[in-house]
């Protein structure tokens, strides 16, 4: 599988509808007729939810999964799963992929943000066998606004992955030590200032191999410089009992296909199409706010407006013409 090209990606959005009233659970007004406090509506099921980003909403937070083609209106909605409590979205993602994937022949990869971390990346590869593409989140996020007249930089998380001995066309061996950067693997090189800079090696290939037990192996095949002897090693992208031994959360750390490699580039920018469900869905709302109070309402919203963009793709597909619609 080189260069292997998703034959559906799953997204998500970054937010639910806000609730449709501003009081939380609890608020109260004073009624200047009898002077009591009396309780207003609020949203039970509502939460402040946070983004990377830093926004956040008074609202429900959703999981919502898609497969689009190339074509304009060619998005379906796969899954609309309601997130229960701050801080499991990650695990609705996981929970929402185990049902589809199986139920999705020809799935290869799936396009996240870094809401999922090294242990979704393990159950994904590992347990449902499609790759899992995304960025690894930074060690240490520069500032927005430059403090003090200079701005913060930016640090990529790294980790010391495995050390691999190479034989040289000489006959003699060479032992070298590969590090995660960023999601790439590299190796340090010393420059003539004494310094070491991180050189990224080039991903030639990436494989998989199904176990009996119904989980799956991943490699990545890597070139060589020519100063390491050059030719191709292979290394693990998936976790084991050794990288447990040795703390080392090889998949929190290493990506199958990281920011930089070609791929990536055409790969992630499908990413995008998510803030386009999430406009889509917005332009639904009126001022931005749930249309009904409660979760189990607002999931039969959900589905309501997914069967819609399904309805529509469907239509737009049986429309074109036959060697267009079977691209």
């Amino acid at each position: 599988m080189d260069a292997p090209e998703p034959v559906a990606v799953a997204l998500r959005r970054r937010q639910g509808p806000h609730s449709l009233f501003r009081a939380r659970p609890g608020d109260a007004r004073l009624d200047k007729r009898t002077g009591e406090l009396v309780p207003v509506r609020a949203e039970t099921d509502a939460d402040l939810h946070f983004e990377g980003t830093g926004d956040f909403a008074w609202g429900t937070k959703w999981v919502i999964m898609a497969a689009r083609g190339a074509n304009i209106r060619h998005r379906i909605i796969l899954d609309v799963a309601p997130v229960p409590a701050k801080g499991g979205e990650a695990a609705t993602a996981v929970a929402s992929l185990e049902l589809l994937i199986p139920a999705l022949p020809g799935v290869q990869g799936v396009v996240y943000d870094t809401a999922l971390r090294g242990v979704h990346h393990q159950q994904i590869m590992r347990h449902l066998g499609v790759l899992s593409i995304n960025r690894v989140t930074l060690a240490k996020a520069g500032a927005k606004k430059p403090r003090r007249g200079k701005a913060d930089q930016r640090q990529d998380k790294s980790a010391l992955i495995e050390t691999k001995t190479v034989t040289r066309p000489d006959g003699t061996t060479e032992t070298f030590a590969l590090y995660a950067r960023g999601g790439a693997l590299g190796y340090g090189r010393q420059e003539p200032d004494g310094a070491i800079a991180f050189v990224a090696l080039r991903r030639v290939r990436t494989h998989r191999r199904a176990d009996k037990g119904g989980t799956f192996r991943w490699y990545n095949d890597y070139e060589l410089p020519t100063d390491l002897g050059g030719g191709v090693i292979t290394v693990r992208l998936h976790g084991n009992d050794e990288d447990a031994k040795r703390r080392l959360n090889r998949t929190e750390n290493l990506r199958p296909i990281p920011p930089g490699d070609p791929d990536f580039d055409k790969i992630f920018p499908l990413r995008v199409d998510a803030e386009s469900i999430n406009r889509g869905l917005e332009d639904s709302l009126y001022l931005r706010r749930a249309h009904s109070v409660g979760r189990a309402r607002q999931h039969l919203n959900l589905i309501g407006w997914a069967l819609t963009v399904n309805s529509l793709t469907r239509a737009e597909h049986r429309a074109r013409p036959p060697d267009t619609a079977a691209a």
